[in-house]
């Protein structure tokens, strides 16, 4: 139990000061996201950022992590999901054989905290919409990494759909610091400790 409160605690402590680093001080400025949802013409600061994945309805874009320290216990992992079908779907699961678990989370303002927390019930993936998952809002959480993750490499995730199904995509391991561009001054990697 004190093992898992103090990996808990060391990831959302990285993640809080990676996103002041991001965000720079706080100001008391908004800066909320809206929904969450992308614009899909925002792109990755990837090696090949038009690379995707169709399953059904749902088109996977420019799927990326980043480089770990040898020891370090989580990793986060980030990709756009479109859907371009008439019926909602959600991603309810991830795996990967590089992490012990997987969860699917999510960073909120908490008053003036940023607080980090599983999506117990899955992303909402509404119908004509593209939702990102990058740093700073939705992510993927690898906990228990059995090894680092090393830039250049990539990892094999498989993502479950409530009703697309699964699919396997690799996630291309960046520099430490890469994130997303085109988001503004946001565009700063929030999880750069993961």
């Amino acid at each position: 139990m004190q093992k898992s409160l103090f990996l808990a605690a060391l990831a959302a402590a990285s993640l809080i000061a990676s996103a002041t680093l991001a965000h720079g001080p706080a100001d008391g400025g908004d800066h909320s996201h809206g929904d969450h949802a992308a614009a899909p013409d925002a792109a990755l600061a990837l090696p090949d950022p038009e690379a995707s994945w169709q399953l059904g309805a749902l088109t996977l874009a420019a799927p990326y992590s980043r480089a770990t320290l040898p020891n370090a216990p989580v990793a986060g992992g980030f990709l756009t999901i479109a859907n371009g079908g008439e019926a909602d779907d959600r991603l309810i699961a991830a795996s990967s054989a590089i992490a012990g678990r997987m969860e699917i989370h999510e960073m909120v303002m908490d008053g003036d905290v940023m607080a980090m927390r599983a999506l117990e019930e899955g992303l909402p993936i509404p119908a004509g919409q593209t939702v990102a998952l990058q740093p700073g809002g939705y992510h993927l959480m690898f906990m228990d990494l059995t090894g680092p993750l090393v830039e250049g490499e990539t990892v094999d995730v498989t993502l479950t759909f409530e009703d697309a199904g699964q699919i396997t995509v690799p996630l291309s391991i960046q520099a430490f610091n890469a994130g997303a561009v085109g988001h503004g001054a946001h565009g700063a990697d929030a999880h750069a400790d993961h």
